[in-house]
């Protein structure tokens, strides 16, 4: 690609195909922001791009993921997590929101995933300085404040009881407040006052992290 350049290719085998050797070239940093470990494209697409990293070498590339607590919500994603880490990759958690997904290669080369859509997926790859330069900002400034993945999965376990899990699994059925309040033989302030309380227990900002913060630590059962 030239200097400055952003091109947009639609799904995983163009993106391979026109921008596939930049993941071959990393020489020093190699970052990823998403949401999960499923937001950016299919096993093959993933496959293919992983061996050329590993056809270029990685030895003395730092390797950065940071990822939602979305990307530890089932045992096959935690191994991935794991064969990262052992294999000298860093993992955060970010409690805040996370694009669909950002990958930049040496501070130089930018990949953007779109969001879901009818259709093959957008990437938009650029060598734009400027944008490359303040996304990695971004990056950076997230990265500062988000928690070591196995500090975050050690943290205190919080006890629920009861009637808490079974406000938790009226949250996980998507019952509204109405309903769920009238199935729990509550009041719906009272229904709404457990709902504050449990999120707070599980440092949740929203009853969504909450769902997930709970199977993060097996609450869910």
């Amino acid at each position: 690609m030239a200097a400055d350049e952003v091109i947009t290719v639609r799904g995983d085998a163009e993106l391979v195909a026109r921008a596939g050797h930049l993941f071959a070239g990393v020489r020093h940093e190699f970052v990823c922001a998403a949401r999960d470990l499923n937001t950016w494209s299919q096993p093959e697409a993933r496959h293919a791009i992983n061996g050329r990293l590993r056809a270029g070498g990685t030895a003395g590339v730092t390797v950065r993921k940071l990822l939602t607590p979305a990307a530890l919500a089932d045992e096959v994603s935690r191994r991935h997590l794991d064969h990262v880490t052992a294999a000298g990759g860093r993992v955060r958690i970010s409690s805040a929101p996370l694009p669909h997904e950002t990958i930049i290669i040496d501070g130089r080369v930018m990949i953007l995933a779109g969001p879901d859509a009818p259709g093959p997926r957008e990437f938009t790859v650029t060598t734009s300085a400027a944008l490359v330069g303040g996304v990695h900002a971004l990056f950076l400034a997230a990265w500062d404040n988000a928690a070591d993945v196995a500090g975050y999965l050690s943290g205190d376990r919080p006890h629920l009881d009861d009637d808490e899990r079974a406000v938790l699994r009226a949250l996980g059925a998507g019952y509204t407040d109405e309903t769920a309040a009238r199935r729990l033989g509550l009041s719906v302030r009272t229904y709404r006052r457990r709902v504050a309380e449990l999120m707070a227990a599980l440092e949740a900002d929203s009853r969504f992290q909450a769902g997930l913060r709970a199977g993060e630590l097996g609450l869910t059962g």
